[in-house]
């Protein structure tokens, strides 16, 4: 194997690698606030539960789930939008509750399409013991979000093979639309187009409900998939490539069969309106269905995502169809090279103009690019094309180096062992024979010419920077699958700045962090207050102290309390606290490490008696030193 294709191999593998840890789908809507609030004490049962998002979120009738201390759903009717506002949910509760701590579970479709939820809880007069558990089913997780993941990747991937293939065959190599090889690379791209987006649209109920694979088969989730508006993109795609099933048929018949631009361009300038209109509308599904049809100016912001999905199909699906001629086919035009270089260089321009627009809309602001995982995401994507853009440069300087006679195929010279073909053969009396052997003959030159070319210098120095860059372009693409599933930066800091993380769990605002979370073990004097300070709260030393109190606010001490830390973003720790017992109900520990910034989770479990304990859980904010 050559090196140029060990490094596509290793490129296809961190592709991989991208999709399959890809975390689940991260929280699109964030929830800003809850009534009653999370962790709060009401002295009256509430009527009913509201939750108010930064966009709008579609709900189904088991969105909001409140379930009382014994587990019992105590909502009444279904949830719906309180008072026709798109970004709210809401259920009303049955009258009469008791005392104790009640638990909300809620799952909704942000308006991007992508699967939100979370769970949170209150408690009427006081806490109880314990909070309901909620039913471990994580929207966007599980094996239906890895191959959902997959689907979405390989729906990218044919979507620019068929592209990029079509405008390369009509406008750079028409020549190229005779050879099998080449017709085998557009309806190839179209193949996984389709069966990625059939798989999507089955995958639909299992990835946003968060149930097993057995979905699939539930003709009541697949009906629901379709009427909403990622089903409705999808049934529109499949319809858009029926027509492009079409297209491709003229292509590679009529068209292919035209010699010389005189008798082909009227059928090139037909074919270039249907296939830009067939190619649009196929991108007009993405960006009807995602980022860019929720937030800031999506009036402009679909048409400006379609031209920089377009941008990227052409380049990057005209990259694969460049190299599989490169290294599949007897010859090229230098003259196929310099225009499709051309068209690459228009296609970088407008993937700048149109990607620092996205960026600007999603992003926000500079704090935004480093700290979320969204810019993060994006840097990365940045420095690939970067990258990309540096070796597309060094195809040019290749292009250039090639000689006149490319694309022409040289007679192969005669082996020592070359025997003219019988005078017989040449006669008409056996026709079959000399085909045959003319065959033979033409494609022993053909093969002879290739050996030839290939041995060029230039033009294997063109192959390996052009194979660099379809690998390149691989990552690319699995970086683009993520990012579109994660939330966007600002939406990501307008949670932060209300004390909200995706998906509605509390979180303390940056500096040092003060809690008092009440508990109750449900032993004798099992109830009190567990009160902790942690300062400065940022990476690096931190001091921590924590105090039990009676309800009363006296000191009180427990025979055990324990408190971990875990960010689960990092799939890091538990980080076991150790506490040391400095005076009646206070514990500190001096020397706490915490090794990088983001959303903690905090557990602190407190053990009344031999029997009784609880474990409160808090999400705390870890920064960078300033």
């Amino acid at each position: 194997m050559t090196s140029a294709k060990r490094i596509l191999f290793a490129l296809i593998a961190v592709a991989a690698v991208l999709l399959g840890t890809a975390v689940p789908a991260a929280a699109h809507a964030a929830l800003l606030k809850t009534d009653p609030g999370e962790g709060s004490v009401a002295k009256t049962a509430p009527a009913s539960v509201l939750l108010t998002f930064s966009e709008a979120v579609l709900l189904s009738d088991d969105s909001l789930r409140v379930l009382d201390p014994q587990g019992k759903d105590v909502a009444r009717g279904t949830a719906h939008h309180a008072n026709g506002a798109q970004n709210t949910a809401t259920v009303n509760l049955r009258p009469g509750l008791g005392d104790g701590t009640y638990t909300v579970a809620w799952k909704a479709v942000s308006a991007d399409t992508h699967p939100v939820s979370g769970a949170w809880t209150f408690s009427i007069d006081k806490p109880s013991k314990a909070a309901a558990a909620v039913p471990r089913r994580q929207p966007g997780g599980g094996t239906a979000g890895t191959l959902y993941a997959l689907g979405r990747y390989l729906g990218y991937g044919g979507f620019a093979v068929l592209v990029g293939a079509c405008v390369f065959l009509t406008v750079c190599y028409p020549r190229g639309a005779r050879l099998r090889v080449m017709r085998t690379v557009a309806v190839s791209g179209w193949g996984v187009l389709v069966g990625s987006t059939v798989a999507l649209l089955l995958l639909r109920g299992p990835y946003v409900n968060g149930s097993s694979l057995g979905g699939i088969a539930d003709l009541g989730q697949t009906q629901a998939a379709i009427q909403t508006k990622e089903g409705a993109a999808l049934l529109s795609r499949l319809l858009l490539l029926a027509a492009a099933a079409i297209f491709l048929s003229v292509l590679f018949g009529p068209f292919s069969r035209r010699d010389g631009p005189q008798t082909r361009r009227g059928l090139v300038f037909g074919l270039g309106i249907c296939g830009a209109l067939i190619a649009a509308g196929i991108a007009a599904t993405w960006a009807a269905a995602e980022h860019a049809s929720v937030g800031l100016q999506p009036g402009l912001a679909m048409p400006v995502d379609v031209l920089h999905l377009l941008a990227m199909a052409v380049w990057l699906g005209g990259l694969v169809t460049l190299a599989t001629a490169l290294y599949s086919t007897t010859g090229i035009e230098r003259a196929a090279l310099r225009r499709f270089s051309r068209l690459a260089f228009t296609c970088v321009c407008v993937l700048v103009a149109t990607g620092l627009y996205q960026t600007w809309r999603q992003v926000g602001s500079w704090h935004a690019l480093h700290a979320t995982r969204y810019g993060q995401l994006l840097m990365v994507k940045i420095g690939l094309v970067v990258i990309m853009v540096g070796a597309a440069g060094l195809s040019r300087r290749w292009t250039a180096r090639l000689a006149d006679g490319f694309g022409t195929v040289a007679k192969a010279p005669k082996s020592k062992h070359h025997h003219s073909v019988p005078a017989t053969a040449r006669t008409s009396s056996e026709p079959k024979l000399a085909t045959q052997l003319a065959r033979q003959q033409a494609a022993v030159a053909a093969q002879g010419a290739k050996q030839q070319r290939d041995a060029g210098p230039a033009h294997v120095g063109m192959r390996r920077s052009v194979l660099a860059e379809a690998a390149i372009a691989a990552v690319v693409l699995a970086v683009t699958t993520v990012l579109s599933n994660t939330e966007s930066g600002r939406s990501a800091e307008q949670a932060a700045a209300v004390g909200n993380p995706p998906g509605g769990t509390a979180v303390t605002s940056t500096g040092p962090v003060t809690l008092a979370l009440p508990y109750d073990t449900g032993g004798p004097n099992g109830m009190g207050i567990a009160s902790v300070h942690l300062d400065p709260a940022t990476t690096g030393t931190n001091g921590m102290h924590l105090t039990t109190t009676n309800p009363s606010g006296n000191p009180v001490d427990v025979p055990e309390v324990d408190l971990a830390l875990t960010l689960p973003a990092k799939r890091l720790g538990p980080i076991r606290v150790q506490l040391e017992h400095i005076g009646l109900g206070a514990w500190d520990a001096t020397s706490l490490q915490l090794p990088m910034p983001g959303k903690w989770r905090l557990d602190i479990t407190v053990r009344t008696d031999a029997i009784n304990e609880t474990t409160l859980t808090k999400t705390i904010t870890i920064a960078s030193p300033r």
